[in-house]
């Protein structure tokens, strides 16, 4: 067994689909395989902080990784696990049902034990609201964040794509502080930080929820981490959509001429790129490929210059800056 690296966490593993697909088959030794293979190569690389969800391939996600706890059990206290809850999906549990949001106390106390029951553990080290909920009641999270925290199942609390006065309705009611916010962002979902630089500026269509984010967090230290860093692929090799803008067409160009003269990978630029801001923000990266994790793992060690990062932010917006 690979004991991890000593890590700074400036990467974290995301686990989505380590569970091999969100539907009801069962885990097959291959999936197992691929799965436990991607874990050693993230504890090789020095990566020692996961990421979960209890919607995950549908818990397996989890599953899997329980498992391979519990051939390891000298290995948890060596790591920091996260998982997430909050969302049912389409059809859950009964045939009909709409995909939704449920931020309940029952749903947030239920969803941990499963994830915790899952994942052989019996405690988690950080708890993740995954997406604001329209009807939630701040007091019933209070309720259950004090409840998992007195019993010893979560050590800390955090949120994921929630806005500065979604996080500032929890912090009314909760004891315990916000220590995560976890966000879409790479170089080609720039929102974060799109409508800061267009202040006073007539295009009113930069105005957008992501305004303020960075430094609401930046303030209160909640740390940011981004999910999604590398846009699906389209950047690290991908092919575009052929009805894709002439500025993404143009950004991957720009990042394979950034790889060649560094001598990296695409996907170290990419990842550098989110690196480079100063808010500390952690990329969630979530490939299953072992060569292409080692590839993301290349970024940590990589730092973009002021004007390179320039070069990407504006080439991806497709036009200067104001």
């Amino acid at each position: 067994m690979t004991q991890p690296k000593i890590s700074s966490n400036r990467l974290i593993y995301g686990c989505m689909m380590i569970g091999g697909s969100f539907d009801g088959a069962p885990l097959d030794m291959e999936q197992r395989k691929k799965g436990h293979a991607a874990i050693e190569t993230a504890l090789e690389c020095g990566l020692n902080y996961f990421d979960h969800a209890d919607i995950y391939c549908l818990g397996k996600s989890e599953t899997l990784f329980g498992e391979f706890l519990e051939q390891n059990p000298d290995l948890r206290d060596k790591l920091i696990v996260q998982s997430k809850c909050g969302i049912y999906l389409r059809n859950q549990p009964e045939e009909g049902f709409p995909g939704r949001f449920d931020l309940s106390f029952d749903h947030i106390v239920e969803s941990v034990e499963g994830s915790l029951k899952r994942l052989h553990t019996d405690y988690l080290d950080i708890l993740l609201l995954h997406r604001p909920d329209p009807l939630v009641e701040p007091e019933e999270v209070a309720q259950a964040f004090d409840r998992l925290h007195r019993t010893g199942k979560v050590r800390k609390f955090g949120v994921s794509n929630h806005s500065p006065a979604q996080i500032e309705l929890l912090r009314a009611f909760i004891d315990q502080p916000i220590v995560v916010n976890q966000i879409e962002y790479n170089p080609v979902h720039t929102v974060l930080h799109d409508a800061a630089i267009h202040a006073n500026m007539k295009r009113s269509h930069y105005g957008n929820p992501g305004e303020g984010i960075i430094e609401y967090c930046r303030l209160h230290d909640i740390r940011l981490q981004a999910w999604g860093p590398l846009a699906k692929g389209v950047l690290t090799g991908k092919s575009p959509a052929q009805d894709a803008e002439p500025r993404i067409r143009e950004l991957i160009r720009l990042i394979e001429r950034l790889a060649k003269d560094r001598n990296v990978s695409r996907e170290a630029i990419v990842i550098a790129w989110i690196l480079r801001h100063p808010a500390g923000i952690a990329p969630v990266v979530g490939t299953t490929n072992p060569g292409r994790l080692r590839a993301c793992c290349q970024g940590a060690e990589l730092e973009l210059s002021r004007i390179e990062w320039y070069q990407i932010y504006t080439t991806a917006m497709g036009h200067p800056v104001p």
